[in-house]
């Protein structure tokens, strides 16, 4: 697997518009987009720093995966997203290598990103 950056780290929070001046006031960021996936029951807001950037993550409805996300553990960092310069290799190479993927093949993300994510106990993360 070819990690080139981290892309972003998604932050789960119960209200964008809540969270969105915290960012701006608190970090003096600048949220550049706000952008619905529905696929993902998520509404997203984004900040850059640097190369990376910052999305918070407000769940459209309780049953989606941030709203289960914040019912059993609170706001917080749900992901930490890596650039790859080949998902379907990467994901196949994770796969092999026995880390159990909620993705198997790329799904459409915000910002027109393909996306896929591993399971947070195969990651050491959980």
């Amino acid at each position: 697997m070819n990690l080139s950056h981290i892309e972003h780290i998604g932050i789960a929070v119960k209200s964008l518009e809540n969270s969105i001046p915290y960012w701006e006031q608190v970090f003096g960021l600048k949220c550049y987009s706000i952008e619905e996936v529905p696929e993902q029951k998520v509404k997203t807001a984004f900040f850059k720093i640097g190369q990376t950037k910052i999305e918070l993550l407000e769940s459209t409805d309780p049953e989606g995966p941030i709203g289960k996300f914040i019912e059993k553990k609170g706001e917080g960092i749900h992901h930490i997203a890596f650039a790859v310069n080949n998902l379907e290799q990467a994901l196949a190479e994770t796969e092999e290598k026995g880390i159990q993927l909620i993705d198997k093949t790329p799904r459409k993300g915000a910002e027109g990103l393909a996306i896929a994510f591993l399971h947070p106990k195969s990651t050491l993360a959980y």
